[in-house]
Order: C-alpha cells, then structure tokens, then sequence
C-alpha cells in the first residue's frame, strides 16, 4: 500500500527529496567544512598570539561570526568572517580610518608570512585573501567600550551607520534554536538562503540578507513552524512572507524587554535585531524592495502548492527547480 506522501502513484516532492538536494547540493561537506574551520582558527589564533605580543596595539580579541560559526553556510561559501574588537581608546575616530589602520595591524601581524596586498580594505571590512584557497575571511572592526556580553560598535554593511551589536549574544540566539530543533532550523535557514541566492542570479537588485532570512525562521520557529518537514516548512516561511506583505515588525525578547523597542519607525520593513531593539536589520530596504521580496515570495510559495497537486514527476520536478535552481533535478 502507497504512504501518505509518496504513493506509487503519487509524484509528489517532499521532505526526503528535499533533503537528500540540501546533502548533494546547499550543504557543505563535513571534510570541507573541516578545512574551512581549520583556516579559520589559523586565523583567530595568529591575531590572539599578535594581541598578547602587542597590547599597546589597541586590540582587544578575535571573535568567529557570520555563517561558518551559525552552523548556516552554504556549499558556494567563498568568505568567511571575523570580528576583531578595537579599543575605542586607541582606533581612529571614522571608518574609512579604521579600516586603513586595521589593514596596517594585521599587514604586521602576517610580516614574513604573507604579502602586503594579500590584506585589503572593502567598504566596511578588511579582506584577507590566502593563496592557494578559494576562501577569504572578512575582518570586521568592532570598536569596543568595555560593555557586557561583548558588545561593541560594528559598521553596518547595508546602511554604513555604526550599530550596537554582541557577537556572542548572535550566536547564543541561533543556538538556542538550534538546540531546540537539532540539525532541521539551521537546514531550513540554508534551504531558504539557497532560494534568496537563485532569485539574486536572477535579479542582481533583488534583496534579501541572510540575517533577515534566519530572524523570519527564528520568528516562525518560536511561534511553533516544524523544522523537520522541509517541505511544510518551506511553505510557511513563503506563505508568512504572502500573507503578512512583510508589514508586520519582528521583534525577540531574549536580551531586551518589547518596550524598549522603538515606535512606528516608517520603515518598509521592521525586523529587529535580538540584541539591539533598535536596530532594525531591514532598515535601507526601500518599498520597491519589499514588493519585489513579496512577489519572489509569493511565485515561490505557488510553486510549492501546485507541486502537490502536479499530475507528473516531471511537472513536479519543474516547479521545484523555479524555486531552487536547476541544481535540484540533478541531485535526485
């Protein structure tokens, strides 16, 4: 007899499929990952070594951010980051300087070990670029004041506005999830980070930062969204974005009290970071942003619906590619 969700006649694509394309396809491989994290402690353990020789340097640590220490990044990772914490005593007063002189101490920490161009300003960070891998890691300057929890000043890369922010906090919120959904929430949030990469390839003006993608997960999750279907899941984080129009702010109370958020801020969309209320992560999104976000949401979310209903495994397949790429047919 036929199960409920993959009868022999039933070319339905569910959760095992989806599944097996994230293992084939979004996931990076354990012995990569491996290699990856290795190059990453190099990394933050030459700065700590540089730290103790130089500590009228104004350096105070080197902490491990972004994807790679969520546990959420993707098979295409080509950077990977980390926050080095500045004392607000001794780093330059503005960015730009900041930035000059963070290149100058780590071009010191890496003499005779690596070549000078090897290290460049971005706009917010500096890029340590390693010969003979494909990876680079992202420095960010975190101009630090002493507070609790590690919070210090980070440059926003969406607006250039300094922004209060916890490294360590950050990560705690993703864990937290994590603990309670192991392996599934931090796989959707890679699902769903794959989707919003497609739709860029697609669309360079298309937006959608990863950070917004993991706070709507965490927002569903908390309000009860099942992680360990992927497929139920996928079409609820596409069905919210649908229904809410994204007009509904998204807030955490796990560092800070709800009243401590701001008012209506005007904003197109409002998702707050849960470690500063008011810093809204979607804050530079234009209206036009917000549409487009919504449509993309809305194609995606009628994908996977007709897809439960398609009458062939290839009409099936085809809807599921709109949403994932390509990619996806051939990981079956």
């Amino acid at each position: 007899m036929p199960d409920a969700e993959h009868g022999s006649q039933e070319p339905r694509i569910g959760h095992t499929e989806i599944a097996t394309f994230a293992g084939n396809v979004v996931n990076i491989s354990r012995d990569e990952l491996k290699g990856f994290r290795e190059q990453l402690d190099r990394v933050c353990d030459r700065v700590a070594e540089f730290i103790l020789e130089h500590p009228d340097y104004s350096f105070v640590k080197i902490l491990r951010s972004g994807s790679v220490a969520k546990g959420t990044a993707l098979s295409s990772l080509n950077d990977m980051d980390v926050a080095i914490y500045i004392s607000s005593e001794g780093a330059p007063s503005d960015e730009p300087a900041i930035l000059t002189w963070l290149t100058e101490k780590l071009r010191d920490a890496y003499k005779g070990k690596m070549e000078p161009d090897q290290f460049q300003p971005q706009d917010h960070t500096v890029c340590i670029s390693f010969k003979g891998s494909d990876l680079d890691v992202e420095v960010a300057p975190v101009v630090y004041e002493g507070g609790a929890d590690d919070r210090g000043y980070l440059v926003s890369r969406d607006t250039g506005k300094r922004l209060l922010t916890s490294i360590p906090l950050h990560l705690q919120f993703i864990r937290a999830r994590k603990e309670k959904q192991p392996r599934h929430f931090a796989q959707v949030i890679r699902l769903l980070k794959w989707w919003a990469a497609e739709r860029r390839e697609e669309d360079a003006t298309f937006r959608c930062k990863s950070f917004m993608i993991e706070l709507i997960c965490a927002h569903l999750a908390d309000n009860g969204m099942d992680c360990s279907d992927y497929r139920n899941a996928i079409e609820k984080f596409f069905g919210y974005i649908v229904r809410t129009g994204l007009r509904s702010r998204i807030s955490f109370t796990d560092n800070y009290k709800a009243t401590e958020l701001p008012g209506p801020t005007g904003a197109a969309i409002e998702i707050f970071d849960p470690v500063n209320p008011t810093n809204n992560v979607a804050d530079g999104y234009t209206e036009g942003d917000r549409a487009k976000l919504v449509s993309c949401a809305q194609a995606a979310f009628n994908a996977v619906t007709y897809a439960c209903y398609a009458t062939t495994k290839g009409e099936n397949m085809e809807l599921w590619q709109g949403v994932m790429g390509a990619a996806f047919g051939r990981a079956q």
